[in-house]
């Protein structure tokens, strides 16, 4: 085991625990084969699920191995038209799972996301009936300040050059708090307890994933 592993390692253990009091359920993995098969575990086969964007599932293989499985997926790639698209994002609330990232993970149990339109985080508060999190231990930071700083000065700005978003900070590679129309930082959520105990479920993973 590596010095990085072992504090990861560590890390996650006292996660867990806070995770727990906050009625979420939390899983440690080392690596990114041992979270595609807790995930896979996780999932039954035969339900309907959702996901939301997530460079973090696409490293992990999972959403390939869901496309070969026994799944109704609810998969936003296929539209074809903005209707089409609509449809499938409302439909998502309604899966039996869904999943998804997190732009930054505090020390004591709290998610922090950023989104653009919405549909990722009014999911994790309110719908599918379980919400499964896949998250590198490279997202933890100590604080709910720091847990911010992170989503809006590292997460967000490498999600605007993705998608090649003209905003302040495509260009600084820092937030700028603006007012863009094309800003990518329209709601900030922090979720500090889930209301249902352990729908939300959070596979951390002992790798560096996403961004």
């Amino acid at each position: 085991m590596t010095p990085k592993q072992k504090v990861f390692e560590m890390q996650a253990k006292e996660l867990i625990s806070a995770f727990k009091k906050r009625q979420m359920e939390a899983y440690y993995c080392n690596t990114k084969e041992e979270a595609l098969n807790k995930a896979l575990e996780l999932i039954k086969e035969g339900s309907v699920v959702s996901w939301g964007g997530s460079m973090t599932l696409n490293e992990i293989g999972l959403l390939e191995e869901l496309k070969k499985g026994n799944y109704k997926l609810l998969d936003r790639s296929t539209a074809k038209t903005p209707e089409e698209l609509n449809e499938i994002f409302y439909k998502a609330y309604t899966a039996d799972y869904y999943l998804m990232s997190s732009n930054a993970i505090t020390m004591d149990g709290k998610l922090i996301n950023i989104d653009g339109r919405g549909n990722r985080i009014s999911a994790l508060i309110h719908g599918p009936k379980n919400v499964i999190i896949v998250a590198g231990m490279n997202k933890v930071m100590p604080d709910e300040d720091s847990a911010l700083k992170r989503a809006r000065n590292y997460a967000s700005p490498i999600n605007a050059n993705r998608f090649n978003i003209q905003t302040p900070c495509t260009n600084t590679g820092r937030c700028h708090d603006c007012l863009s129309p094309d800003t990518v930082c329209c709601n900030i959520l922090v979720t500090r307890m889930s209301k249902i105990p352990n729908r939300i479920k959070v596979i951390l993973v002992g790798e560096e994933l996403g961004f």
